[in-house]
């Protein structure tokens, strides 16, 4: 009897599909890369470091420094990932952002390295790969000689005078057109 219980259950699970191993390294991989980014975009960096490997930890946070204060991170998309071995691969992540004080969005492509460690995925190393600079807290580069300089709010404009904040207003009233 116990024979074709075991008989019947491993035929049931075969005809259900269930894979008897599990997920694919692969497979693995991306819901790792998905956990940790998911964590980071809402300000949850313990959990978000659960997934990093030791050795990357402390610039993992460093690079995250300003994530919630002066840089908001709005969206991420996991845009692909790539296994280079039985053991490693990379994905490559583009988050957008921006900075509390200015309000552009703003979009950085980031690489990403992976290595599992005995069924456990870590992150082992990430990098700016295109896009916005300031993401990950590098320097601004320095505004271009002659380069007008950028507002950051729009004009107030005050209604009944046709003048906004810092222009002149017209020197004389404007008469309403006449009726032929």
């Amino acid at each position: 009897m116990r024979i074709h219980f075991g008989l019947g259950l491993a035929a049931c699970l075969l005809a259900l599909g269930c894979p008897l191993g599990g997920q694919s390294k692969g497979a693995r991989a991306q819901e790792a890369a998905l956990e940790l980014n998911l964590n980071a975009r809402f300000g949850r960096m313990e959990l978000a470091a659960e997934r990093v490997a030791p050795k990357a930890r402390d610039s993992f946070f460093d690079r995250r420094r300003t994530w919630g204060g002066n840089v908001r991170i709005a969206d991420y998309e996991l845009a692909g990932l790539r296994m280079t071995g039985d053991a490693d691969c990379e994905t490559v992540v583009k988050v957008a952002w921006y900075r509390a004080n200015e309000g552009d969005l703003r979009l950085t492509t980031v690489k990403q390295s992976w290595h599992d460690f005995k069924g456990d995925w870590k992150l082992t190393e990430e990098m700016r790969s295109d896009g916005d600079v300031g993401l990950f807290g590098e320097p601004l580069p320095a505004p271009e000689p002659g380069a007008p300089a950028r507002r950051t709010q729009f004009p107030t404009i005050r209604l009944g005078s046709g003048a906004s904040l810092g222009a002149e207003a017209p020197s004389a009233p404007i008469d309403p057109p006449t009726e032929p």
